[in-house]
């Protein structure tokens, strides 16, 4: 009797360590949006508001680590970073920008900084993270942009500084812009120049946030400012840790914010979202021919049911698909503000008809779409 429930007992444990094991394990072959997304620890995925650069074999996927039972947006740690091979399984590689416990430093513990986007710069060999501050205790009021910079793509990342970009400069504008389309800060012409004009001296709001790098190595940050009533697009420094000065405006006074910027057959395509706070609204999208325009207001990307409230989740990233030159992941984020660690991601296939984009909801599927 002792030595059958001796075997009994130990293959009992044998099955729990195999069943532990599977849950750790666990593959994923497929993309199915809006479901719990588990890493390779069993855990779902934490890296929300994100982006996702490439490097030697491996993609890295960077988002704000949200805690348990968070109802507000401050960061408790920092911004976690992911890896994988394949996009569908992703390891754990913890935070890669920690925030300070220094209660003076820019990224303070319980500063607000959201949609964190790197690049690699080939010249300085160097990854540059770049993305959305408030300072603790201020709301929404700073409105900067801070970077960050390491050697390798896990990190661990060292702030180097936060500003609003761009102080005392006047936009860029193309060969034919119209006059009236130009800022006139003696006489405003709506309340987005008038919040242009306000915040000249001391340099432009810069909130929801992505990086772009061009075929030429030139990177660009894509920013809502002006209190979100336009978007910015503005020229990096060739070591990406600094602007140029050289931007441009772009949708004046229509509020768009969770820019995603990306190219494809020489046209620059753009998609974003209004501003309705955690709530989720139709997606938008621009295209156009130059980096600095003139951009194109193009409607609503998504069809079919859910389109008008972008299938429940708000424009982060938009990814090229490996080994299928010319097809993009719209990569979006479900919030959920009463609990922010049980945020979802909203992965689909970008379609094309002609030169106009299509989105539609799928409840799973994988990289075989792309013919």
């Amino acid at each position: 009797m002792y030595n059958r429930l001796s075997l009994i007992f130990s293959l009992i444990f044998i099955g729990c360590l195999a069943g532990s094991r599977v849950v750790a394990q666990e593959t994923y072959q497929d993309f199915t949006p809006g479901k719990i997304w588990k890493d390779n620890n069993g855990i779902h995925i934490n890296a929300h508001g994100g982006g996702i650069v490439y490097s030697k074999g491996l993609y890295y996927w960077f988002g704000e680590h949200k805690i348990e039972g968070e109802k507000g947006n401050t960061a408790q740690l920092g911004v976690h970073c992911y890896s994988s091979k394949d996009l569908y399984n992703w390891k754990d590689e913890g935070i890669a920008l920690s925030v300070s416990e220094d209660l003076k430093s820019d990224i303070a513990k319980g500063c607000i900084l959201e949609r964190p986007k790197v690049v690699y710069n080939k010249k300085t060999k160097k990854f540059v993270m770049w993305f959305h501050l408030e300072l603790l205790g201020k709301g929404y009021a700073a409105a900067r942009a801070g970077v960050a910079i390491a050697d390798k793509a896990t990190g661990p990342y060292t702030f180097i500084k936060s500003y609003r970009p761009n102080a005392g400069i006047m936009p860029f504008y193309a060969v034919g812009t119209p006059d009236a389309e130009k800022v006139n800060c003696e006489k405003p012409a709506n309340k987005s120049d008038g919040f242009f004009c306000r915040d000249l001296p001391g340099g432009q709001m810069a909130r929801d946030m992505t990086v772009f790098v061009d075929d030429d190595g030139k990177a660009y940050h894509i920013f809502s400012s002006e209190e979100n009533f336009t978007l910015h697009l503005a020229e990096l420094t060739p070591d990406y840790l600094s602007h140029t000065g050289k931007f441009i405006r772009i949708y004046v006074g229509q509020q768009t914010e969770a820019p995603a910027l990306f190219k494809k057959d020489g046209i620059y395509y753009m998609i974003g979202s209004g501003c309705t706070g955690w709530a989720p609204n139709p997606a938008r999208w621009f295209k156009a021919k130059s980096i600095f325009g003139p951009w194109e207001f193009m409607g609503n990307p998504c069809v079919g049911p859910g389109s008008d409230k972008t299938f429940g989740g708000q424009s982060t990233y938009v990814l090229p698909a490996p080994g299928k030159k010319g097809s993009f992941i719209f990569m979006a984020d479900k919030w959920v503000p009463k609990n922010a660690i049980d945020g979802r991601y909203l992965w689909l296939p970008i379609q094309f008809e002609d030169d106009k984009l299509k989105i539609e909801w799928s409840d799973k599927w994988n990289l075989s779409f792309f013919k």
